[in-house]
């Protein structure tokens, strides 16, 4: 997809592991939490995934294995339900302010065929869409039709999530409610 916005900006984003969960539905409760980080975000470093893949809680830890400043982010799962699961990222500098991103998620499922099967009649698809429609959410955010990113400390970032969790709000509306508490407090009495 091509994204219109310069390279820096493009690979910036996708850098941040917890920006992945931007690109899906809210429903879906995805939350990707860095967990270990090395090489400001390079090679090392360990993020967990979890949420609702259709109707399955599902939960993996994964290590970015290979990061090329503004050309290529590959991470792959250290544990959990697949047999194997890789992510890879490749960027293209177009124009100066103009990015082609792809995404490419090679996984096995397991239960061996029975898995296959089921990866073949349902998974794969929503996989595609939602990755087609994840490409689109960042496209819209980077062109600034869209939210807009926030980039945060990994520490104010977990608090961000601790305070989501307890208020079952989206990250959004927890900064929002974050920020509305912090000024009534504020306000001289």
């Amino acid at each position: 997809m091509s994204i219109n916005a310069p390279i820096s900006e493009v690979f910036t984003y996708f850098a941040r592991p917890e920006h992945m969960a931007d690109q899906f539905p809210e429903n879906m409760g995805l939350n990707i939490l860095p967990l270990e980080v090395k090489n400001g975000f390079g090679v090392g470093t360990i993020f967990r995934i979890s949420g609702d893949f259709d109707g399955k809680r599902l939960e993996w830890d994964c290590e970015t294995i290979e990061y090329i400043p503004h050309r290529k982010i590959v991470a792959k799962m250290i544990e959990g339900p697949f047999k194997s699961w890789t992510i890879t990222v490749n960027f293209e500098p177009l124009e100066e302010k103009r990015t082609n991103t792809s995404i490419q998620v090679d996984y096995d499922m397991p239960m061996g065929p029975l898995g296959g099967f089921i990866d073949k009649i349902k998974l794969k698809k929503i996989a595609e869409r939602g990755i087609e429609n994840g490409l689109y959410r960042v496209k819209s955010l980077l062109e600034g039709t869209g939210s807009i990113p926030v980039y945060i400390t990994l520490d104010a970032y977990r608090e961000i999530l601790k305070e989501k969790e307890k208020a079952n709000l989206s990250v959004s509306e927890t900064i929002l409610k974050i920020i509305k508490d912090y000024q009534v407090q504020k306000v001289p009495q």
